[in-house]
């Protein structure tokens, strides 16, 4: 299949980045970080976006979704990269609703996925424990007992976590931390009794929280897929979270670049304009050359989830790997490029190199993924 995108799909493209630009451009996330925002989002514009529906574009239409594949939400998140978008899109309509449509019964689909579809419901997915990203080191443990399990432990860095209504847990069922066997997945309330929810504020004005379980009781209804063997399609979701936040890093690297390549047509230094530097044009050159690159291999890795294909896993690691370390190059580039003025807080450009810096560390970083990457390939 040719890298490119089709007709409908370069229409898609088109009507997503007018809605934004319109809609929810950088201003409105700047807004958002000012007045401190409980939500960390705008809900007329999630119900807004559901409208457009974007909300069900991996959703079957059984449940009222689009069914549209994963190759329109990598073009859905690499235009809100452009525009720093903040909303529920990544933890609720793409890795949640994917974990439903995956794992769940027929009876959990058509009591959760309409509602996600309709903005009525924020979901979230509670994996990361520690600092460094391992999904196999699962030790919040659930214990078996009074016709339910009983959860202990806590969770990090759970995206949209403090303004969630459920909540997607990896648990520690059996086995010990670094096993694949033995985690399971429940959906838990948000105000189940013994959760505590923590916001986080992060440096890139979104949202993430920590949660901690103190006995928090869940019945056997709560269980997602099978119990002791989630792994499986824990790791692909995750993969297919990874190589969509791949397309937002692939949207912020080249807004990024776009306005620096601007910034070198009107800046004057010594009289003249800074692009005509060749020291800053060979710069430039290169930050093409990368960013074309990471276009080519994060269009590659969502073709591989809408097919279905085996090499799933070592294109998503090609994919975050790639372009975790392109989006740290062309941010910090457009700072240097812009000087001074690129620091302050007036200037747009400083708000791309904060949320690349959290996009860098969701679903595991360049480090993770590159090793992984190497191991895949047999080294």
């Amino acid at each position: 299949m040719a890298l490119v995108y089709t007709e409908e799909q370069q229409l898609l493209k088109d009507s997503v980045k007018g809605f934004l630009q319109q809609r929810a451009p950088i201003s409105e996330l700047r807004k958002l970080r000012d007045t401190q925002d409980g939500h960390g989002f705008c809900r007329t514009l999630w119900t807004d976006m559901s409208a457009m529906g974007w909300t069900g574009m991996v959703i079957p239409e059984l449940f009222y979704g689009l069914d549209f594949g994963y190759t329109g939400v990598g073009i859905l998140c690499e235009e809100m990269g452009r525009t720093l978008s903040a909303s529920p899109i990544l933890s609720t309509a793409l890795v949640s609703a994917s974990l439903i449509n995956l794992a769940g019964s027929a009876q959990l689909k058509a009591e959760l996925l309409p509602a996600i579809v309709a903005s009525e419901l924020v979901v979230t997915l509670a994996v990361d424990e520690a600092v460094r990203y391992n999904p196999k080191n699962i030790a919040l443990t659930a214990e078996p007992g009074d016709d339910g399990y009983r959860l202990n432990g806590s969770k990090i860095f759970v995206v949209d976590g403090h303004v969630a209504d459920k909540i997607i847990v990896a648990v520690r069922s059996s086995g010990q931390p670094g096993d694949c066997q033995g985690i399971s997945l429940f959906i838990v309330d948000a105000d189940t009794e013994g959760l505590d929810i923590t916001r986080t504020l992060m440096v890139d004005s979104r949202n993430a929280a920590t949660l901690n379980f103190d006995d928090v009781y869940v019945s056997s209804d709560a269980l997602l897929g099978n119990l002791d063997d989630a792994f499986p399609v824990l790791e692909k979701v995750l993969d297919i979270g990874a190589i969509c936040i791949a397309a937002e890093m692939l949207g912020i690297m080249q807004e990024s670049f776009e306005r620096t390549l601007q910034y070198l047509r009107e800046r004057k230094q010594f009289g003249q304009l800074i692009g005509s530097f060749q020291a800053l044009q060979h710069r430039a050159a290169h930050l093409f050359c990368e960013i074309e690159l990471c276009k080519s291999v994060v269009l590659k890795a969502l073709y591989a989830i809408d097919e279905g294909s085996d090499q799933l896993p070592i294109l998503a690691s090609l994919a975050k790997a790639k372009t975790s370390e392109t989006v740290q190059s062309v941010v910090n580039e457009a700072i240097q490029m812009h000087g001074g003025i690129g620091m302050t807080d007036d200037f747009e450009i400083g708000f791309f190199i904060k949320r690349a810096s959290v996009t860098r560390q969701l679903f595991g970083d360049a480090y993770y993924h590159a090793n992984r990457f190497a191991e895949l390939s047999g080294y």
